[in-house]
């Protein structure tokens, strides 16, 4: 999508708040809290409210929510639990091991002992894999979001809403932390960042599709590509990258890129940080 106007940013912002904190909100405000979500925000939207105050009270209530998780492990220990993984191995392509057990198991096998016996010798530990990676990239993907979501010029979702994460300079962003995908040239991708963006976006899944503003967090040992999911839990340089890339980036009709996917085209606005080791 084009860059958005401050009053298109802020329909978003309050869209991206439960209606049990929208009538909170609009109760702050001094604005009828009574209706439907669509009603309250056209009320709110109509008031010229202190955007500012908005931001305010969203913030605090995902800084609750970081509260609640910490109640359960502690940032501390979970970093900890985090660097006992020794290997990253999937075992099964991300997403597909359900049609690996089909594929090589349910429908190749015909003898019940030998099923046992493959299941036991091989998809065994290929499960435990898959679900080590699987677990590390979602608690390390936690805590780098929820720092980039606590910084001073974001503004997080505290509603799920298809394609939108975070708001920052403005701008609402689908963010998006992975790593460097698979042969793709690791000095193409820091010399021309634009480039891998559009890569990014012409290579999704079909299913997954989104043309949606992009925030791209990519993880990189320049060295051994292999071990960039190790740099991802370098949390101290990890946070340093972010820190640095939120206070000084701007969002600009330079962010835009082009993209075909199928038999369209798209316009869109993309950031990339490449953190590197």
């Amino acid at each position: 999508m084009p860059l958005l106007s401050q009053k298109e940013v802020l329909n978003l912002k309050l869209s991206c708040i439960p209606l049990s904190d929208l009538k909170m909100l609009s109760q702050n405000l001094e604005v009828s809290n009574i209706g439907t979500a669509t009603e309250i925000i056209k009320r709110v939207l109509e008031s010229h409210p202190n955007e500012k105050a908005i931001d305010e009270f969203i913030k605090g209530k995902y800084s609750k929510r970081i509260q609640e998780r910490r109640a359960i492990i502690s940032d501390k220990d979970l970093k900890k639990e985090l660097m006992k993984v020794r290997t990253f191995s999937w075992g099964a392509v991300q997403g597909q091991l359900d049609q690996k057990i089909q594929t090589e198991y349910v429908r190749r096998i015909v003898r019940y002992e030998d099923l046992l016996n493959n299941v036991r010798a091989k998809l065994h530990n290929d499960i435990t894999n898959y679900v080590i990676c699987t677990w590390f990239n979602h608690w390390t993907t936690v805590l780098i979001e929820e720092h980039i979501s606590m910084h001073p010029r974001v503004v997080p979702t505290i509603k799920s809403k298809k394609g939108i994460d975070i708001f920052f300079d403005g701008q609402p962003f689908d963010l998006k932390v992975t790593y460097l995908p698979r042969g793709y040239d690791p000095i193409k991708a820091i010399s021309n960042p634009s480039d891998l963006a559009v890569w990014m976006y012409e290579n999704q899944g079909a299913q997954r599709f989104g043309s949606d503003n992009r925030l791209f967090v990519i993880l990189l040992d320049k060295d051994n590509p292999e071990k960039s999911w190790e740099l991802k839990r370098d949390f101290n340089l990890v946070f340093n990258k972010i820190d640095t890339f939120f206070d000084n980036e701007v969002v600009s009709n330079n962010d835009e890129i082009v993209f075909t996917f199928g038999k369209n085209t798209y316009t869109t606005v993309a950031k990339v940080l490449i953190i590197t080791k």
